[in-house]
């Protein structure tokens, strides 16, 4: 039960707009700096292995011009195939596609393009499950940006990618499909919400972080906790980083096995280019 987004679209995209204006991003007067950070979502799975092999860019809306990020570097992994495991995407852990200066102008469109060996792992299994992608995703899912780069002034865009709803069970077969689903946010109009959960009987002598505790966001408004804006779990020292959230107010809930649900109920501020700290969240035990 790990944190795992799945982000595996044979040929997936990164999109928004504009993301962090300072001048000290790019290094001529016609070019301007990009960046394209992947995050993960909640998703209950051991692994997510994608294996992605570029990263590309497009001026126009066509199918013709696409340009490879000269910034991506394949993933260097302990995995066979360097394959990213997406649930290790957690609590501020992030995977920088590229980081790069390209020449400033209008920015259509992004995609990510995905090579062979895709594949979940279960909750608690060992054995990989192939990932089937649909033949429309594998001609390329594209997101239209239709963003004017602007020359000496840096864009970061988030890709947080939401396995939970992007892994879809074929019926009985056994079988796995990969239907992306993919919230973009540009850094500079988004702050984060960031944190940790432990036991109630944690003293200051004595840690007792919650790992995999499951964490999502609400606006403050949702006090039913039925449409949750985005969600994360915490790493093995009960950490999480909610990231992307619009300028706002908002309420969080906090679910582990064995604990009792945990609501918040004082509105958490989140501002623009900021972080939060909202501190270690107690949850109790359920007794046996």
């Amino acid at each position: 039960m790990k944190l795992s987004n799945l982000f595996l679209v044979a040929m997936i995209f990164a999109t928004l707009s504009f993301v962090s204006c300072d001048n000290n991003g790019s290094n001529g007067e016609n070019t301007s700096s990009i960046q394209l950070k992947l995050v993960d979502a909640e998703g209950e799975y051991e692994k997510v292995l994608v294996n992605i092999i570029d990263v590309q860019y497009n001026r126009n809306d066509g199918d013709s011009g696409w340009i490879s990020f000269e910034g991506f570097t394949l993933p260097n992994t302990d995995d066979p195939l360097n394959r990213v495991d997406l649930t290790e995407l957690v609590a501020g852990n992030t995977l920088v596609l590229t980081d790069e200066d390209i020449e400033s102008g209008m920015l259509n469109q992004i995609r990510l393009i995905l090579g062979e060996g895709n594949a979940v792992v279960l909750d608690g299994e060992t054995a990989e499950i192939p990932l089937s992608t649909p033949s429309a995703m594998q001609s390329g899912l594209k997101l239209h940006l239709d963003t004017t780069l602007e020359p000496g002034f840096s864009y970061t865009f988030i890709l947080d990618w939401d396995v939970q709803k992007s892994i879809v069970k074929a019926g009985t077969s056994g079988n796995y499909n990969l239907k992306p689903v993919i919230r973009v946010i540009a850094e500079v109009n988004s702050g984060t919400i960031l944190g940790r959960v432990a036991d109630v009987t944690e003293t200051e002598t004595v840690l007792m972080p919650v790992e995999n505790a499951t964490v999502y966001v609400y606006n403050e408004t949702d006090l039913t906790f039925l449409t949750p804006i985005a969600s994360t779990f915490t790493n093995n020292e009960g950490q999480f980083v909610l990231q992307g959230l619009p300028e706002g107010n908002y309420l969080l809930k906090i679910e582990k096995t064995d604990y009792t649900l945990l609501t918040t109920t004082v509105p958490i501020e989140v501002t623009k280019g900021q972080e939060t700290n909202v501190g270690t969240i107690l949850i109790t035990k359920i007794a046996p």
